[in-house]
């Protein structure tokens, strides 16, 4: 004999009580940022605990909670144990979590501003400007009045230079529209990159263009708990709070200047604003660690399929993806070929690329 029974509609994103997934959503933002905050403090841990010399996990823990804590108040490790640890693992790996989340960030702005998915930091010539200056600083002294921080001050200056350059050519009739800030970018990076190699070839320094070769390419070797390091921390966590309150105007520029007009976004005046956040996103970033591709181009794609297209997730997300990516690249440059060290730009490249070349037959096979 049959009998009718009555089903439950599960809550779904076709649910009445849920026209739009906006809970469905809300969950799987939250499963993806636990889940990233907890494979973030495994990174850092694995980070601070493998190189030359392997720390175990427990002491690791052990190290760092004596240091902020002062426990335990006895130390069981030794006092090498104790410096590897504190003074030279934990600032890089610390250094390469901002810089990660910095370029991430800074690309999901880029991508925004210029509505371009194969936008990253590079395009608006800022990581070629702190190049310049960095290689100004190593091969002829310039900045030398700065003593230790000559080349972070003086790859930072280049990143601003750049980036005012670019926004001045962008400029036209008092507008920057995506279309010139793209090509601006492009041709400032072009001939800041071109300046670089004259520095290198007319230093005639063999040791130096060793120097800025493997500076362009990126390292975390320089970090240390200093000023230069305090500066980053604190640009980079801004740069996320404001690009997260800035969410939806975001949204809104991704879609086109029509829609952000009638949204009450000014597209002119918001993109001088985002230029500026990058701009000293990314110089600060660059004068810190060198010049590291890809993550920025990278991580905002794994960012959005993630958690949707919702600028307010896609920055958080992003920054602890990029956070991720950048201190396991690092582990990699710094094992690989032990001791010596490969500069992390290869690492990031070889990851990067691969992914580029995906994305473009990708595009390519949508607008077919």
């Amino acid at each position: 004999m049959a009998t009718d029974t009555v089903q439950v509609p599960r809550p779904t994103s076709e649910s009445p009580g849920d026209p739009l997934g906006l809970a469905a959503t809300r969950r799987r933002t939250t499963t993806w940022l636990v889940g990233l905050v907890l494979g973030l403090v495994v990174t850092m841990v694995a980070g601070v605990g493998t190189g030359a010399f392997s720390v175990p996990a427990g002491t690791v823990a052990q190290v760092v909670a004596h240091h902020l804590l002062g426990w335990p108040g006895e130390r069981t490790w030794s006092a090498p144990v104790d410096a590897i640890v504190w003074q030279v693992r934990l600032p890089r790996v610390l250094l390469g979590a901002l810089v990660g989340a910095g370029l991430a960030i800074c690309g999901v702005a880029l991508q925004a501003m210029v509505r371009n998915v194969l936008a990253d930091p590079y395009l608006l010539g800022v990581n070629s400007g702190a190049s310049s200056g960095a290689a100004a600083a190593i091969l002829f002294g310039v900045g030398a009045g700065f003593v230790d921080h000559a080349l972070q001050v003086t790859a930072f200056l280049g990143a601003l230079a750049a980036s005012l350059l670019v926004f001045l050519v962008a400029r036209t009739a008092g507008r920057v529209t995506s279309v010139r800030l793209l090509l601006a970018g492009v041709a400032v990076g072009y001939a800041l990159y071109a300046l670089t190699s004259f520095l290198i070839f007319a230093s005639g320094s063999a040791e130096g263009a060793r120097s800025v070769m493997f500076w362009l390419l990126g390292s975390l070797a320089l970090a240390q708990w200093d000023l230069p390091f305090a500066v980053v921390a604190v640009v980079v966590l801004l740069s996320i709070a404001l690009l997260t309150v800035w969410g939806r105007r975001l949204d809104a520029l991704a879609v086109g200047d029509e829609t952000a007009h009638t949204l009450g976004v000014r597209p002119e005046r918001f993109r001088l604003q985002l230029l500026v956040v990058v701009a000293l996103c990314v110089g600060v970033v660059v004068a810190a660690a060198g010049s590291i591709g890809f993550v920025g181009l990278v991580v905002p794609h794994l960012a959005r399929r993630a958690v949707g297209g919702a600028h307010v997730r896609v920055v958080v997300v992003a920054a602890l993806m990029g956070a991720i990516l950048l201190i396991w690249a690092d582990i990699l440059a710094r094992t690989v070929f032990a001791p010596q060290e490969v500069p992390i730009g290869i690492i990031t490249s070889l990851v990067g690329a691969p992914f580029l070349l995906v994305l473009i037959r990708r595009l390519h096979a949508t607008s077919a």
